[in-house]
């Protein structure tokens, strides 16, 4: 994808143009986002080790803007009015004085009062830890609230009722003021769960601001029209609108109004990634691609929500490595990229993604509990101890970092000290959806299975596209006996992750305990086939050709065909045999001079099996076969030697059974 000098220059007008107009609505994620992208762009030469780069995009008078231009003459006369005003609402926005910051355009608003009965002890009141600084993140990811627990404050009592809102006020002062409105909710609900995991903390605390803001701008979007007058809005506002239907549960009418924000302002990247939590499936994504704007930025989320969704084709990699030519030194672009190979298991070329994105930027957490992840599951302790000891020095109060020292207290065992790094990240950013998931694991390492069913409650409450949540779940109902349960979040983490063998491995386990033998089987060989190069263009019990009955030389996991094999011996003996055999077949490569598995405890379990089945057939030379192979393994020998010294002796009988027979018969040819 090749740009023009003439659409180039644009690109980087309306990308810096959008950091500051993020910047004016206190949206620092947005403006971070795209900031990023502006120095990441092939004409910005940022190259210099002091950050002093040289911009060459055209002539003087093409240059950076530095300033944003609002094109509506009305609007423009408000904002010029409400200048100072504004100035001193978003000074008092960044020092998290949310309420103050309403009050400067909305003085009407109703004060929060308390009743005496409900304030803080004096001792709770000296605990405070509230903080003039707030991280930028916490303010712009929908549903993030302040970093810790601030100073006391009592329970508010809040008025769902729309506020009065004059006709001369810009758009720009009512979205700041309405912004704060929804952090300071934010703020509160966060104090009023206390605890993480807490008697407090869950669904049941909401944002008691949201009701109010839903009324306030539903009015203020009803006297302009609605969805349909696209003339009215600049798409701040519709995304604010968008973001608190979301949080009410309202999400297809939040899509709408997200959808309408994003082709109004298409550099906002917040209200992307609002957009992308509310699609569930790559046919929710094929749903609203028409209705997005045609624009470099619908591309960058394309990629995004394939990412999010484990979709791993060749076209997204191919409109990846058309964006990274336009943006070659973009982190979020290389972080896709390692995110990409990650999902579709290439651990490897994910790993070395990774590295890469470290080099570069070895400052930027974003990420990076994902990369920590990967070290676990590899494992590699060296380079996870490294990246922790990193993540440490930069910002120790990330939920990031807490994650990746969580993951690393986790590989060397100690689960209770992953568990507080978890909780920690929790404390930080109760939506920090990755510590939900692996807050759980540790649970369920520590055999506290409520706990961990909480967690990873959470954590599918924040994202619903975590199937490792969704597995979890599975996992704890199981711990509990509640296979029905656990069958149905299995499915669940399946239908996301349709890729991963292990998970449909659970779910044909959990079809085998609530005795649906037939399902199981299936669910167990999609889990082959999907582990596998093997093409699943063949259907299943077709008769004539099952993908799977030629397969030797480690192609399949012989764990699940053994277990295919228990479920098929209560009532087809032959078919059992057949999957044992071919489990059999994985120590062997499949051709000359290939590596096969190798004999494995399952094999070795696999040959015991067939063994006692050749000896019930009475098939001595096979039994005996299978058994001394067993013998020189060194799993199962006892029993193999058992079997060894019971066939030798019916063999024996046999042999003087015979001789007997042939004395007899010369005896009596010879009377």
């Amino acid at each position: 994808m090749a740009l023009s000098m003439e659409q180039q220059i644009e690109l980087v007008n309306q990308l810096q143009q959008a950091v500051v107009a993020c910047n004016e609505r206190s949206l620092y994620f947005a403006a971070k986002w795209a900031a990023e992208l502006l120095n990441s762009f092939t004409t910005t030469n940022n190259s210099g080790a002091d950050g002093d780069g040289d911009t060459d995009v055209g002539e003087p008078e093409t240059a950076l803007r530095s300033y944003h231009v609002n094109h509506d003459p009305k609007e423009a006369k408000l904002e010029a009015a409400e200048l100072p005003r504004h100035m001193m609402a978003k000074s008092f926005l960044d020092c998290r004085e949310f309420d103050r910051c309403a009050a400067v355009f909305l003085p009407s608003q109703v004060p929060h009062s308390t009743p005496a009965a409900q304030l803080p002890s004096p001792s709770k009141l000296g605990q405070s830890t509230s903080s003039n600084h707030f991280d930028a993140h916490d303010l712009v990811k929908p549903g993030f609230g302040s970093k810790g627990k601030s100073a006391a404050t009592a329970t508010p009592v809040i008025q769902p009722q729309a506020t009065h809102l004059s006709k001369n006020k810009s758009q720009k002062a009512l979205f700041l003021s309405l912004y704060a409105r929804y952090l300071a909710g934010e703020k509160r609900k966060n104090e009023d769960s206390e605890t993480v995991l807490g008697p407090a903390d869950g669904a049941a605390t909401m944002n008691k601001e949201v009701p109010g803001l839903l009324a306030t701008l539903e009015r203020w979007f009803t006297a302009r029209g609605g969805l349909q007058d696209l003339t009215s809005s600049q798409g701040w506002l519709d995304y604010l609108y968008g973001m608190v239907l979301s949080k009410s549960k309202s999400e297809a009418l939040a899509k709408q109004w997200l959808l309408r924000s994003v082709n109004l302002q298409p550099y906002n990247w917040s209200a992307w990634l609002e957009l992308a939590s509310l699609l569930g499936s790559p046919e929710d994504m094929q749903q609203i691609s028409e209705h997005l704007p045609r624009n470099i930025m619908s591309l960058i989320f394309h990629v995004y929500c394939s990412q999010e969704l484990y979709q791993q084709t060749v076209d997204i990699f191919d409109t990846l490595a058309q964006l990274q030519s336009i943006f070659p030194r973009s982190a979020f672009l290389l972080q896709q990229k390692a995110l990409l190979h990650y999902h579709a298991r290439d651990h490897e070329l994910a790993m070395q993604t990774f590295d890469s994105l470290l080099r570069e930027h070895p400052q930027r957490l974003d990420g990076m509990e994902t990369y920590s992840n990967l070290l676990y599951v590899l494992p590699n302790r060296p380079k996870l101890a490294t990246l922790a000891s990193m993540a440490s020095d930069t910002d120790r109060f990330r939920p990031e970092t807490n994650c990746i020292l969580g993951n690393y207290y986790s590989l060397i065992s100690e689960h209770e000290k992953a568990v507080l790094h978890f909780r920690r990240a929790l404390t930080l950013n109760r939506n920090f959806q990755a510590a939900w998931t692996l807050m759980g694991h540790e649970y369920i390492e520590l055999k506290n299975t409520q706990a961990a069913i909480e967690s990873y409650r959470r954590a599918v409450d924040s994202n619903r596209k975590d199937y490792r949540a969704w597995y979890g779940l599975g996992q704890g109902y199981e711990m509990l006996e509640c296979h029905s349960y656990s069958l149905f979040y299995y499915q669940r983490a399946a239908a996301l992750c349709s890729a991963d063998p292990k998970m449909w491995a659970a779910v044909g386990n959990a079809y085998a305990k609530c005795n649906k033998t037939t399902n199981a089987i299936q669910a167990y060989k999609r889990a082959l086939v999907v582990g596998s190069q093997i093409d699943a263009g063949s259907s299943f019990g077709s008769g004539n050709s099952d993908p799977l009955a030629h397969a030797v030389g480690g192609a399949l996991d012989p764990q699940i065909l053994y277990d295919i094999a228990l479920l098929y011996q209560g009532h087809d003996p032959e078919e059992a045999a057949a999957y044992m055999e071919l489990a059999l077949a994985q120590e062997e490569g499949a051709e000359e001079g290939e590596e096969g598995l190798g004999v494995t405890q399952v094999t070795c379990k696999a040959r015991l099996w067939l063994a006692r089945y050749m000896y019930g057939k009475s098939e001595w030379q096979r039994t005996m076969e299978l058994a001394n192979e067993l013998c020189q393994d060194g799993w199962e020998v006892e029993e193999a030697k058992a079997l060894v010294k019971d066939v030798r002796a019916r063999l024996s009988l046999a042999e003087e059974g015979e001789e007997g027979e042939e004395g007899e018969e010369g005896e009596e040819g010879g009377s």
